[in-house]
């Protein structure tokens, strides 16, 4: 009976435990938000002349192509144009219908490329834990230049947490794509630990797709693996290019927020891009403090300005981007001799 009960007031304990840390943070930013001079922000925002957008979109253009590359890589067939439509439209379909909807969108671009729907699932899934360990190794490069310019760690340490999710993430791959009874033995357990949370999910289905995940990337894992962590890599430069050039353009230069203190700030928040809509609020408060770490309080309203150029053109950009590659993809389709969907 205690057993049984312990079990039942998990999710409670998870939701109020979330409730807390989102009311904490929300509380957070609202207090920040009100110390901001708006006015000077709106001054800041003066200083873009009418070239800088075009610099910050073909900035953009080059991420997003980057952030879809691994999908050429993982699926033999696929080109990089494909790949970026592909990742572009799914991406913003992501931002107004929940999943699985942008997983079949992603499967009904490819198997009107010819792409069988197993093969195109893996390459997606890949594509996906190459991001994410990305993303979570980040703070390891942050990591360097705090100790190579001699900074203070301080609370940056919790990033550990993040290098040791990366770290869990690789290993995994690592293991599923090594041999089919690897990946049988890791899906069955994690789906083992899996049913202590939902207990519908079944340990031998899991194992069955990570069986059937490891025969589909097998051939090609080798080759695309090192390349897609390279070109992610490629991805996370970009978009810290636009935030160096989204600062520069509202007037820091290099003498009051150097190229390091940049990069320091964003590449410790970077993991955090993680939660919904590229963790805005959170994400940019933590950069702003940093920045105003360094630079000292007279940068705040600047810095702010700066981010909220950064969100438009990594946030609001990619769905427009989306969009057209969404109209691109439906006009081809238009297109005599196009391959019909295979969905088998």
């Amino acid at each position: 009976m205690a057993g049984r009960m312990s079990s039942g007031s998990r999710p409670w304990i998870r939701s109020v435990l979330l409730f807390a840390l989102s009311a904490f943070a929300a509380i957070s930013i609202a207090r920040l938000m009100r110390s901001i001079d708006w006015d000077a922000v709106g001054s800041a925002l003066a200083h873009l002349l009418w070239w800088q957008p075009v610099v910050l979109l073909a900035v953009l253009v080059v991420r997003q192509v980057a952030n879809a590359a691994p999908l050429s890589y993982y699926i033999e067939g696929v080109s990089l144009y494909r790949a970026t439509l592909n990742d572009m439209s799914a991406s913003t379909l992501t931002a107004f219908a929940p999943p699985p909807s942008d997983m079949a969108l992603r499967v009904a671009m490819f198997s009107s490329w010819g792409v069988k729907t197993p093969v195109a699932i893996a390459g997606t899934t890949m594509n996906a834990m190459t991001f994410f360990i990305v993303r979570f190794a980040a703070p390891l490069l942050g990591f360097v230049l705090v100790f190579a310019t001699g900074r203070t760690v301080g609370l940056r340490w919790l990033d550990a947490i993040s290098l040791g999710i990366a770290a869990f993430l690789v290993a995994a791959v690592l293991i599923m794509t090594r041999s089919e009874v690897a990946a049988r033995r890791l899906g069955e357990g994690c789906g083992k630990v899996a049913c202590r949370f939902k207990k519908s999910i079944s340990p031998s289905e899991w194992a069955e797709k990570c069986t059937m995940f490891q025969q589909e990337l097998e051939s090609r894992f080798r080759f695309a693996f090192p390349r897609s962590i390279l070109v992610s890599l490629g991805m996370v430069a970009c978009d810290g290019l636009l935030l160096l050039l989204a600062l520069r353009f509202v007037g820091i230069d290099a003498q009051t927020l150097s190229l390091a203190d940049i990069a320091v700030a964003f590449l410790f928040a970077f993991p955090l891009t993680a939660f919904p809509m590229s963790g805005m609020g959170v994400v940019d408060v933590l950069i702003a403090v940093a920045c105003v770490e360094a630079a000292g309080s007279g940068v705040q309203e600047p810095v702010f300005a700066a981010l909220i150029i950064w969100r438009i053109f990594n946030v609001a950009g990619p769905l427009l981007l989306g969009i057209v590659a969404g109209a691109l993809w439906k006009r081809s389709m238009k297109k005599p001799g196009l391959a019909r969907p295979d969905v088998d």
